[in-house]
């Protein structure tokens, strides 16, 4: 709408914040029950820091405390969480649906007026009653102008960063938790099965990772039929686009000889799970299986060391030495594992539950962690390209370890004959 004298004023009127309770509120992934759980973890991590109220921006922190996965669109979102309840500030442009799909209330921001949604942080707390002197915020995933805004918008306020507190909270899975993330790994399975039937010489590697996609989403849709349906995806690489872990797919057509990564990402309602494995077309040259053979070594040894009590540099240490003995350290890419849950390719990151070695974490009951080693080897060598697999472990309150990705891998699985 072009904006001119005679219609200024009327757009000067129009509502900076609404409330949009349109239709009913939608099941949730978890009961309320959990969501009460999540938010008194996070109420006392604001006691143990004298906070008033939490302004939570990330996708990661919203979903987790109030089940809405906000797409931004160059928008910003929050979920303003004081003692006694629970806000989240959401765009116009969504209407109802954050109300609908989020534990709480919700209040919406036109874009009638700039900086709305500082605003509607501001309104979050006084009509709450609450006057905040000291505010706590995520900052790993609070942009330095947003911050500053937030700031002026509560004058005299410290803001006081709980992004690791909140992080060390969501490292342990309750077992609602756990069931979405064993009914992730389920479907990432499937989408494996997928793609193992459907590689063949002349196919190419989107045509592929569209196949094992789109066999995840219908087994999402049917498991989750409540929640929305998004983010699902594959990556399928072959040949030196296997190089990298997070190569996405191209156009390339699948040749006799090449080295092939399955990589499923099933997003079941926000929470992120992975299948990853090594495979061929067709035989594999000498090297080739020496290398792949090495690293299903490392993968093994690394499923037997993940138990309670293990520390988590202490793994990765152990599993350097079997590189070394092989003289491939210089080949490994990457961290040997990470944690999971909230969590895609766009947000999310336990930092703190990683198979690294300067992570000192000691696993515990509750813990979802990945083994998944992977070395590159680069292009005109023998053996070139990237092995990797990927397994999911949960451990559980009685100290058990279970392994939740059924896919095989190894070179008597997965070298697919034409």
């Amino acid at each position: 709408m072009t904006i001119t004298a005679d219609n200024a004023s009327s757009i000067a009127e129009l509502e900076r914040l609404k409330v949009l309770h349109i239709g009913s509120k939608g099941k949730l992934t978890f009961s309320d029950a959990e969501f009460e759980r999540r938010l008194g973890g996070l109420r006392r991590i604001m006691a143990a820091k004298d906070l008033d109220a939490v302004i939570l921006t990330s996708y990661h922190g919203i979903k987790y405390y109030s089940d809405f996965l906000y797409t931004t669109f160059g928008r910003n979102y929050a979920l303003v969480v004081t003692a006694d309840d629970s806000v989240t500030v959401t765009a116009n442009i969504d209407a109802g649906m954050p109300w609908r799909t989020s534990y709480g209330e919700n209040i919406v921001y036109t874009d009638w007026r700039r900086d709305n949604f500082y605003f509607g942080l501001q309104e979050a707390l006084r009509q709450r009653g609450v006057r905040a002197n000291r505010i706590g915020v995520e900052d790993d995933f609070l942009p330095g102008l947003t911050r500053e805004k937030i700031s002026a918008a509560f004058p005299g306020a410290q803001l006081l960063d709980v992004s690791q507190d909140a992080m060390r909270q969501r490292m342990i899975k309750s077992a609602e938790e756990i069931e979405v993330i064993k009914h992730g790994a389920r479907i990432g399975d499937l989408g494996g099965e997928a793609i193992r039937n459907a590689i063949r010489e002349g196919i190419s590697e989107y045509e592929v990772a569209l196949i094992g996609t789109e066999a995840m989403v219908h087994e999402i849709a049917r498991t989750f039929p409540h929640r929305e349906v998004r983010d699902t995806w594959v990556w399928f690489q072959s040949g030196i686009n296997t190089d990298g872990a997070h190569n996405w797919a191209t156009t390339r057509k699948l040749q006799q000889g090449d080295i092939l990564s399955l990589n499923c990402f099933p997003m079941t309602s926000g929470y992120y799970t992975a299948l990853e494995r090594t495979l061929f077309l067709g035989q594999p040259d000498e090297r080739s299986l020496e290398l792949w053979n090495i690293n299903v070594e490392v993968h093994r040894r690394g499923l037997e060391l993940i138990k309670p009590g293990a520390v988590c540099k202490d793994i990765a240490a152990e599993l350097n030495e079997i590189y070394i003995s092989h003289g491939l350290l210089a080949n490994r890419t990457f961290g040997y594992g990470h944690s999971f849950g909230v969590l895609s390719h766009y947000y999310g990151r336990e930092a703190g539950l990683e198979l690294r070695e300067d992570i000192d974490t000691v696993l515990e009951p509750g813990m979802v962690v990945s083994m998944e080693p992977m070395i590159t080897v680069a292009d005109g060598l023998p053996g070139a390209g990237g092995y990797r697999e990927h397994d999911i472990l949960v451990i559980g309150e009685d100290n058990s370890v279970e392994n939740i990705t059924k896919f095989p891998f190894g070179p008597e699985h997965n070298i697919i004959e034409a």
